[in-house]
């Protein structure tokens, strides 16, 4: 047994997961087995053996089973793995250090005996806690590779979502709508739902190299994923065709029409929303994507936070105008090139929203004051607040009123509507 150890420890990481599964089948003969680990960023769904299970695991399947498993224990279950319900046998590892494992083996027919049962668990375990430790000190270039893995999965995760999203709202639209029959919604529903699988199918294939775009082409493309939404739904949107028609960068037309759609369900979601307009403007070297809803309930203006770190990986930023019982407007300034900018003051960084806000702060008003001064939700005034904190790098608002005095900064007034 300790050979067994000594074997499966100094196993290099991606040969981890076939080395466990061929000791541990000496004491449980199995077809497949699925790892998934919180402590690998790059990779965290791994799967051996038989291919015709290998290939159809998802780690939907390995989650849902993850919240059956008990941490040091060997438990036989029967669960959905390769889109098949099998019996399952489940491994999982939570050590001292990392974030621990969880191993599903589809085993061979047979009697599952319980003390080979717990002498894998028992390893299982020991595995987990090497495998934590390893985690805590990556090379640089594993380090490298995971941070661009994890940029890369939380890009297609809100890729995915915003198409989810707009989809199921659509779906949702078209079965409620008192405008169609239920023969024709159901027919409409079942066309969307189809068409929703065919281009979840072809995102694995987008091409990912920086080819350009024309804004026009890159707008009606969004325009076309929207389509079905704004027919169904209740909200008139209009989506205005973009002022300016310079190429894109694949990767920004790409991020744009995500930002879009993000801004777009967020508008709907508010209460009372009757009019919605989305709009895109090319200024220099900047693209201003902007959406203006109506709805009088302001308080969930800021954007979503997986939009906001999609935005500010780009070097891009969110402009907020919230007034009660006037509406929101909200848009994203995203750069379309990468090169260097100018070397700024720390309170030049600042919009000129977020200028109103810091006078507000360095005269010592409050944030509802301010809010009441600038007819803003006091929610939105606290996320200029925090926005204003972070690119003036100070941890407090009197350090940033002490900034403030650097520049001649008109006092805030009363607005009109």
């Amino acid at each position: 047994m300790l050979d067994v150890v000594e074997r499966l420890l100094s196993a290099l990481r991606p040969h981890l997961l076939g080395r466990f599964s061929d000791e541990l089948g000496k004491l449980i003969p199995h077809r497949a087995a699925a790892m998934q680990t919180g402590d690998c960023p790059r990779s965290p769904l791994k799967v051996v053996g038989d291919q015709t299970i290998a290939q159809a695991v998802t780690s939907v399947e390995v989650q849902r089973l993850v919240d059956l498993s008990e941490p040091g224990k060997a438990l036989v279950v029967d669960g959905v793995l390769g889109g098949v319900e099998r019996r399952l046998v489940l491994f999982s590892s939570m050590p001292a250090v990392g974030k621990g494992a969880v191993l599903v083996v589809v085993p061979e027919d047979g009697e599952l005996l319980t003390p080979e049962l717990e002498l894998a668990a028992q390893l299982w375990h020991i595995l987990g806690t090497d495998a934590g430790q390893r985690a805590l000190d990556p090379g640089p270039n594993v380090l490298a590779g995971n941070l661009a893995a994890a940029t890369a999965r939380a890009q297609a995760i809100t890729d995915l979502g915003q198409t989810h999203a707009a989809t199921l709202t659509t779906l949702l639209a078209v079965l409620r709508s008192g405008r169609l029959s239920d023969v024709v919604a159901r027919r409409t529903a079942a066309d969307l739902a189809t068409d929703a699988l065919l281009e979840l199918k072809g995102v694995v294939d987008r091409d990912q190299a920086l080819s350009e775009e024309r804004a026009a082409a890159a707008f009606a493309l969004l325009r076309t994923q929207l389509a079905d939404l704004v027919r169904h739904t209740e909200v008139d949107v209009d989506l205005v065709d973009p002022v300016g028609d310079a190429s894109l960068p694949q990767d920004i037309a790409h991020t744009a029409r995500t930002m879009t759609r993000g801004l777009v369900l967020a508008a709907l979601d508010r209460p009372a929303t009757t009019r919605l307009r989305a709009s895109w403007r090319l200024e220099g070297a900047v693209l201003r994507i902007t959406v203006r809803d109506d709805s009088p309930e302001v308080t969930a203006a800021v954007p979503a936070r997986g939009l906001t770190e999609r935005l500010t990986a780009l070097g891009g930023h969110w402009e907020v105008d919230a007034v009660p019982g006037w509406g929101t407007t909200v848009t994203a300034v995203l750069p379309l090139g990468v090169a260097e900018p100018p070397q700024l003051r720390p309170l030049d960084r600042l919009n000129p929203r977020e200028v109103e806000v810091l006078t507000g702060i360095s005269q010592g008003l409050r944030n509802r004051q301010i809010a009441e001064q600038l007819q803003l939700s006091e929610h939105t005034v606290k996320f200029h607040v925090r926005n204003i904190l972070d690119k003036l790098d100070v941890s407090s608002r009197g350090e940033a009123a002490a900034l403030a005095h650097d520049l001649r900064l008109e006092p805030v007034a009363h607005r009109t509507a």
